[in-house]
């Protein structure tokens, strides 16, 4: 249907300019003291993260005492399974989250404050910033009515960022995109969406990218997953670098 659309709209001889730069504001950037992540656990993690998003996206007809027996079979899983602690906690939060007890989302801020769910843990990008450098990739979603990532989710919708820490700047060219699954847990309503460079956030580096996707309200349960291509700023002429990121789960509450 995309590509349908696409060949559908004539073409036109100038292009639209490029929206104005935004840095994100430090509440959007992970705090320095930030460890860096296990690749083990991250890896760990990851391997997780088809499995959750297919449990959670069961047939929606589902009787929720089957739906129960479900999150209590996984609970045991985890709990005989020898995971590493700080791997163990964190799926406990996403049961946690799906089965809806104690909430398992993000803390609420404060009334005047943005609001900000981070993913659940930092991922990471095997030889993003050179042959021998990885790179900790972030993720965070901002349920709407929100100003960033721009143009701004309204209402019922939710925006999410990724920024890949200490690459270049994002090429003009994606090989290959980086996507976020997502999946209304009160709605059933699902999909996936390529986050792209077109918000302009952070053109200097480090590469930033973000989209917005159309949930509904409600718990909303979401993997980000992909690769991104970053293009040298010092020299535009070096062949791009393109790597492939970890999946890595977040939890958010759109109202």
């Amino acid at each position: 249907m995309a590509v349908a659309a696409a060949l559908a709209v004539p073409t036109v001889a100038s292009a639209e300019p490029a929206p104005p730069a935004v840095e994100l504001p430090p509440l959007f950037l992970p705090t320095p003291d930030q460890p860096l992540p296990d690749y083990a656990q991250v890896e760990a993690l990851a391997a997780f993260a088809p499995a959750i998003m297919g449990a959670a996206a069961g047939p929606a007809d589902a009787a929720p005492t089957t739906q129960a027996d479900l999150l209590a079979q996984a609970r045991m899983l985890l709990e005989s399974s020898a995971l590493p602690e700080q791997v163990r906690s964190i799926l406990e939060r996403v049961i946690t989250f799906l089965d809806g007890s104690g909430g398992g989302g993000p803390e609420i801020p404060p009334a005047d404050g943005p609001v900000i769910a981070q993913f659940l843990y930092p991922t990471i990008g095997k030889g993003c910033i050179s042959d021998s450098a990885d790179s900790v990739g972030t993720a965070l979603a901002v349920p709407g009515p929100a100003t960033l990532p721009p143009p701004g989710p309204p209402a019922g919708q939710a925006g999410f960022v990724f920024t890949a820490l200490g690459t270049q700047p994002l090429a003009q060219t994606q090989e290959a995109p980086l996507t976020v699954s997502w999946l209304n847990l009160d709605n059933r309503r699902t999909g996936a969406v390529d986050l792209t460079g077109a918000a302009n956030i952070n053109p200097g580096g480090p590469a930033t990218l973000s989209t917005i996707a159309d949930t509904g309200p409600g718990r909303v349960l979401a993997v980000v997953s992909g690769s991104i291509t970053t293009q040298s700023k010092e020299d535009p002429t070096a062949p791009a670098r393109s790597c492939s990121f970890l999946p890595t789960i977040g939890t958010v509450f759109v109202p």
